[in-house]
């Protein structure tokens, strides 16, 4: 037996509603309306639109651009193609998703959308969360970024043989050359005796650097020693120098990795912090696990892959940006122990543009943040035995 199946329609012609009332509904015979759309005065698709007020900074470059969100209270969602910022209802800025390659996150209460997540996951693009003393504390990106085992079976063997000692002996010499070459950069713009004094330091780093690459062991553990002893007299001589250079009034006496109570060291920390993420990203593009290095050792909640890989970044990235920054009459003020808002965001646009900037690197000018990424594929190729790691070194 078949059943026959009939939608009673209503009598009398159907009217078709303009577009503006809401779309026919065939089973009811009424119209149903459109929910509400969040309007927005949509700019050119290649344009974008920013505050004045610096809580939203965009670093732009031919290639991709790097979107800055600080300030309490706001919200970053999704608007078609574009990343929109919100402060309360009202739009503060919107940026178009193909100019984006990174977004960071770096104060409290900034919160985003779970369709802004997913969208940028499909993209590629990675949401970095900092703590208000600079602190990446959360990074988002697709999980299937690290899908490779392979990498992370070698990265753990490659801690029991020499693959492992030689990236701890390139980790040491790599700083220890852009701390010399950094030194040398500012030593151009000086005379007498302290122009003496910058290219000295930098002579007894580039001695350093040869003992650093001749330390002896066919392991991590057993090199680790030698080229951290090394590592420790450089860092000392470094910093006396830079402590001479900068102007006595910002009260540098000498690196503070934590607690910091001065400007300088709450600047660095900060600086570094936004180095730490980028570094991390990379490292999880490259299929290698984060918390496995070679030169710092393991711990809970320690990021040592990480920490090994920024160490030749942090001269030509954080270091030269704020020091420069500092020697043209740069002011850092701190609140409660951390910089306030505006050193911070002195601080963050200068460490961004030096992640944009060029630098000459395997015979072509490649973007910092591109040699971030080439240069974890290539500790990647190294613990798997394909190529030798060699260190970046940046030209002063």
């Amino acid at each position: 037996m078949s059943t026959n199946l009939a939608v009673a329609l209503p009598p009398g012609p159907v009217r078709k509603p303009p577009a503006s009332e809401g779309q026919y509904n065939w089973i009811t015979g009424g119209i149903d309306v459109a929910p509400e759309q969040l309007e927005l005065p949509l700019p050119p698709v290649d344009d974008a639109i920013l505050p004045a007020d610096g809580s939203v900074i965009l670093l732009a470059t031919e290639n991709g651009s790097q979107l800055f969100v600080s300030g309490f209270g706001l919200f970053i969602g999704k608007k078609s193609e574009r990343v929109v910022v919100r402060q309360g209802k009202s739009v503060c800025a919107q940026v178009p998703m193909m100019r984006l390659q990174e977004i960071v996150v770096a104060s409290r209460g900034v919160s985003f959308s779970s369709d802004l997540v997913e969208e940028l996951c499909e993209r590629g693009i990675r949401i970095a969360c900092l703590t208000s003393s600079g602190k990446p504390f959360a990074l988002l990106t697709s999980p299937m970024l690290t899908a490779t085992v392979e990498t992370r079976r070698a990265q753990f063997a490659a801690y029991q043989n020499e693959r492992g000692a030689e990236l701890c002996r390139w980790i040491v010499a790599g700083k220890l050359h852009n701390q010399e070459k950094l030194l040398r950069y500012f030593a151009k713009s000086r005379e007498g005796e302290r122009k003496d004094a910058l290219e000295k330091g930098a002579a007894a780093l580039r001695r350093l650097r040869r003992a650093a690459l001749a330390a002896d062991g066919s392991t991590p553990d057993e090199v680790r020693g030698e080229v951290m002893g090394v590592e420790g007299t450089g860092g000392r001589l470094y910093w006396q120098q830079i402590g001479n250079m900068l102007p006595d009034e910002l009260g540098f006496e000498g690196r503070s990795h934590q607690g910091a109570t001065d400007g300088v060291n709450a600047a660095l920390n900060y600086g570094y912090g936004i180095l730490t993420a980028h570094v991390w990203g990379a490292v999880m593009n490259a299929g290698l696990e984060p918390f496995a290095g070679f030169l710092h050792v393991d711990r809970s909640g320690k990021p040592s892959l990480v920490l090994d890989l920024m160490e030749e970044f942090r001269q030509p990235v954080v270091d030269r940006a704020i020091f420069s920054w500092l020697n043209k009459g740069g002011i850092l003020t701190l609140q409660k122990g951390m910089l306030d808002a505006a050193s911070k965001e002195n601080v963050a646009s200068r460490v961004l543009m030096r992640l944009v900037a060029t630098e000459q690197h395997r015979g072509k000018q490649h973007q910092v943040r591109s040699i971030v990424q080439m240069q974890a594929r290539l500790a990647a190729s190294a613990v798997r035995g394909l190529r030798p790691y060699r260190s970046f070194s940046f030209k002063w």
